[in-house]
């Protein structure tokens, strides 16, 4: 399979280049923080006990009118001057005023930080936070997040169809949609000219040395587990994850893979230690916008992952519906559109494309950004495991990170 280069704006292009510099990667490296990151990520994992969950906070909104977000590095739209323009015209609409933290470098190592308070039903610090589809699922299980109020979201009817009865939260009683995107492949194109069509190929003898894959087992293991013929969305068992895991564990071995990491991959891809790479989708458009065009990223021939980063609120939030309040906001289509054109990573909002076209009508045609349904259909998602797999399978993982 070959991808044609995605149209994008050159000032966008720019825009966007320029809200990126200088920040910190949006998914830190795993491997490379050492044993402790990587201890501290297995116990993360524990599924917990059968303690009694915790009580919502009561909700303070009515007299405080503040609100904590957390989120990932470079996961909103910015401008010169460090602002974040939508949330700038947030604060004027509502007058509830946002402190936006980069804190979330990794599911399992903020979940870490925050577990011990969110099982006493504590203020974590933050009113909402952004993570991924199975970290979600585990909050929800542990009780910690709060259901949502709907009648304060009403922009929830904007939300994709297809994202509406997710099996960790049918009716999205607990989450909404942030962000979505996909794991595929990528490569340099002036030191790879041939590219690449498979997952396969990253394991081609010219690469060795010279390929990174990623820290997030969903991805990594998910595509894997696609090019040996699984349907990772459907019935799979140990026999299927042992055997990707394998595979991968022989290719750190024998030196094919160089590093295991987050975002701090694409560092590794600029400075050429790396040719190619198990990658995330929107990562490579912001590359190519900062370091030239010279990146291709391509949906395996026989898949890619996609996912979903969600608001939550976490169980001591006193804020609920302030997050309601910011919640409803960016299911606006237009202001969907504004934070798509910066962080090109797969909006839920119905309507966003539409909006888009005014910003600028190539976005429309961003299948990282509006994918279709010949796009899609060359998707999985990677199903959601049950406690007892998700701690078997992280930690097997985990210790191919280790051993990196």
């Amino acid at each position: 399979m070959t991808s044609r280069p995605l149209p994008q704006d050159p000032m966008i292009r720019a825009l966007i280049a320029q809200a990126r510099r200088a920040q910190v990667n949006r998914r830190t490296m795993l491997a490379g923080a050492g044993a402790g990151a990587t201890a501290l990520a297995l116990a993360a994992c524990s599924t917990g006990g059968a303690a009694a969950k915790p009580t919502p906070a009561a909700d303070k909104s009515d007299t405080d009118k503040t609100l904590n977000w957390a989120n990932w590095a470079a996961y909103i739209d910015e401008d010169d001057n460090g602002n974040y323009p939508t949330l700038v015209q947030f604060e004027k609409e509502t007058g509830i005023k946002v402190n936006y933290e980069v804190a979330v470098d990794d599911n399992n190592t903020y979940y870490g930080k925050v577990k011990d308070q969110l099982a006493l039903g504590q203020d974590i610090g933050a009113d909402t936070v952004c993570l991924t589809d199975w970290m979600i699922a585990r909050w929800i299980r542990f009780g910690y997040g709060q259901k949502l109020n709907h009648d304060n979201i009403p922009n929830l009817a904007n939300l994709t169809p297809s994202l509406e009865n997710p099996d960790f939260d049918p009716g999205r009683e607990y989450s909404v949609p942030w962000q979505g995107g996909f794991a595929g492949i990528c490569w340099n194109t002036e030191k790879v000219p041939g590219g690449l069509e498979s997952v396969d190929d990253l394991w081609n003898p010219d690469l060795k040395g010279r390929v990174g894959v990623l820290s997030e087992m969903r991805d990594t293991i998910g595509l894997i587990m696609l090019q040996n013929g699984v349907d990772i969305s459907g019935d799979w068992g140990d026999d299927e994850f042992t055997t990707a895991n394998d595979i991968l564990a022989k290719q750190v071995e024998d030196g094919q893979v160089r590093n295991i990491k987050g975002n701090s991959y694409l560092e590794d891809l600029k400075n050429e230690d790396t040719l190619a790479a198990i990658c995330w989708s929107g990562d490579i458009t912001v590359l190519n916008a900062e370091a030239g065009d010279k990146w291709q990223f391509a949906i395996p021939s026989a898949g890619g992952t996609i996912w979903n980063d969600n608001f939550i609120v976490p169980i001591g939030s006193p804020r609920k519906t302030n997050a309601e309040t910011l919640i409803n906001y960016y299911y606006e289509p237009e202001v969907a559109a504004e934070v798509a054109a910066w962080v090109n990573y797969i909006t839920p909002v119905v309507g966003a494309k539409e909006a888009a076209i005014a910003i600028d009508p190539a976005l429309a045609d961003n299948q990282l950004i509006f994918p279709d349904e010949q796009t899609l259909s060359q998707t999985s998602i990677f199903r959601t495991l049950t406690p007892a797999e998700e701690q078997k399978y992280q930690a097997e993982f985990q210790r191919i990170l280790l051993g990196s």
